[in-house]
Order: structure tokens, then C-alpha cells, then sequence
């Protein structure tokens, strides 16, 4: 195979697993224009269309279907071939992409980036922080980082962090002027700051005791998908909110923030690495694993 065939193939599957041509041609570095060329060259050499078009998406035609399931195992091959020679290397290099919830990636990644990329120079890490339940498999990462009872059942887990309750918390400010909730329940009667995930999904407030689960219904004036802003909001008085306690832990200390409602909070939850399981670790993985597990007990 010639290398400009090997790369129009290459640039197909980019395509079809980013969705569309905009993403695909950011993640092999090229032109938008100059993607879209090089699949119009590869239908023309095969003399078929392999692609459905419209100004948002791309969907595959049934040759493009047929295509895609011969070369992907080729090509998922090739790479674990190319990763393999890691094993021969003094030390680990190549790209890690993570994805990462945005907790997480505040809580665990932030303060131990700057050893690892220390530790391991020629390691590249490509980190993308967002609050979906991402496909880490489809999106091509490496591996993810997200809340334990959202990891599918199939994926290989990894723990990254020491475990956490989920409580409620509100600043001296705010409680000053209103009652202590004494009951998850009187939460009802409170200006509560809720938590919408990257899919829409407004977190639900869950609380136990005795064994007894409830969830409560509650209402406020503000609604955000970034937590540091849950927490700059919480702190400001503006109503209670909802997090996890070991992301709130110096602000909690240091008596900005009030944990309340601990006596219906007692299950404790962690975060956790996760990738699909395959015969062959990539060795950044490998190498990022082990350093959080050593930087998770250390601290």
C-alpha cells in the first residue's frame, strides 16, 4: 500500500469517529478544505461513495460501512504493534488522552500534572475536561476519569482517589439569615444551587439514613454546569450547595463553608481511572496508572 493511500484511509476513520470533518481535521493537524480532498480522493480511487454528507454531520453509506469494519481491526493493530516497541525504551513517550469530569480534574489531576510531566518528559498529556458520560472507546481516549456508578460495568476501573461523601454545605453568609436544615427535606423551603451535567441532567440531591434512600426535589435561582462556580456561589451566600466533601475540604476547614445534613450523608464514593480492557497497555497509561496510584498514597 502506498503512504498516500494508507493516508486517505487513515483520514476516513478519523472522519467517521469524529462525526464530522472539522473535529477530524484538528486531530490530524490538516485543513478542513484539505481533508474533505483527500476523502473525495480516496471515493474516486475506489469509484464509490463511502460517505453521506450534510453541513453538520457525515453518516456512512453502506460501502463506507462495509470499508470501515475491514480496515479498523487492521489499523487498532498497527497501532498496538507501534505502541508495543515502548516495552524496548528506557523510558516511556507517547500521547495520553484523558477524559475527565470536571471534580476530578480539579481535584486529582491538577496537583500532581506538574511531577508526572517532570517525571516523564516525553510523555504527552492531552486532558479533556467535560461533564458527559463520554464514550471514551469511540472518542479514542485512552482512558477516563469520572464518578464510579457512572463507568459502564465492562471497563477495567482503577482507583484514583480516596472515597467521599456527596453533602450539602452553605456559607456562614447564608445560613445568618436562614434556618439550619435539619431534615433533607426542609431543603424544599431553600434557595439551593444545582448542578446540570454535560447531557442536560440536572444532578438529584440523594441523601441516606438507616438505610433509608431519599431523593429530594430542589429549587433556586441558579443552575450551573461548572462546579468551581457552585462553589465561588455557595461561598457567596447566594444558597446551599451540593458537592462532593473532598473537593470543598480547605474551604470547609477554613470555615467558609458550612457541611450540614452529615447525619444523612454517611455513604462515602470515589472517583475512578478507567479504560477498556485490551491485551496490550499503552505504555503512558501504564506509566500514568502507576504514578496514581503511588501520588494517591502518598498524599
Amino acid at each position: 500500500m502506498r503512504g498516500a493511500e494508507f493516508a486517505e484511509l487513515r483520514a476516513f476513520m478519523e472522519v467517521v469517529e469524529q462525526g464530522n470533518f472539522s473535529r477530524a481535521a484538528i486531530h490530524l493537524g490538516m485543513a478542513a478544505s484539505t481533508l474533505s480532498q483527500t476523502i473525495r480522493a480516496l471515493e474516486q480511487r475506489l469509484g464509490v461513495s463511502l460517505l453521506h454528507r450534510t453541513t453538520r454531520s457525515v453518516s456512512l453509506t453502506e460501502a463506507g460501512e462495509h470499508l470501515l469494519a475491514r480496515i479498523r481491526p487492521a489499523f487498532e493493530e498497527l497501532h498496538t504493534a507501534v505502541e508495543s516497541i515502548n516495552d524496548f525504551r528506557d523510558a516511556p513517550m507517547g500521547i495520553l488522552r484523558l477524559s475527565v469530569s470536571s471534580i476530578p480534574a480539579q481535584m486529582i489531576l491538577a496537583p500532581m500534572l506538574k511531577d508526572f510531566l517532570a517525571a516523564y518528559p516525553a510523555i504527552e498529556l492531552d486532558i479533556h475536561v467535560d461533564n458527559f458520560n463520554t464514550d471514551i472507546v469511540k472518542g479514542r481516549f485512552d482512558a477516563g476519569i469520572r464518578y464510579g456508578r457512572l463507568i459502564a460495568q465492562d471497563m477495567v476501573m482503577v482507583k484514583a482517589s480516596v472515597p467521599s461523601r456527596i453533602i450539602a454545605v452553605a456559607s456562614p453568609e447564608y445560613l445568618a439569615t436562614h434556618v439550619m436544615p435539619k431534615t433533607p427535606q426542609d431543603l424544599q423551603s431553600h434557595a439551593c444551587i444545582r448542578f446540570r451535567r454535560g447531557n442536560q441532567q440536572i444532578v438529584t440531591w440523594e441523601f441516606e439514613k438507616n438505610k433509608k434512600k431519599i431523593e429530594v426535589g430542589v429549587s433556586g435561582p441558579l443552575i450551573v454546569n461548572d462546579v468551581d462556580l457552585m462553589v465561588k456561589a455557595t461561598r457567596d451566600g447566594i444558597g446551599i450547595g451540593y458537592m462532593a466533601e473532598a473537593y470543598m475540604g480547605q474551604d470547609i476547614a477554613e470555615g467558609r463553608l458550612v457541611p450540614m445534613l452529615t447525619d444523612w450523608s454517611p455513604t462515602y464514593h470515589s472517583w475512578y481511572l478507567y479504560y477498556a480492557s485490551r491485551p496490550h497497555l499503552p505504555a503512558p497509561l501504564k506509566t500514568f496508572i502507576q504514578f496514581l496510584h503511588d501520588h494517591m498514597h502518598k498524599n
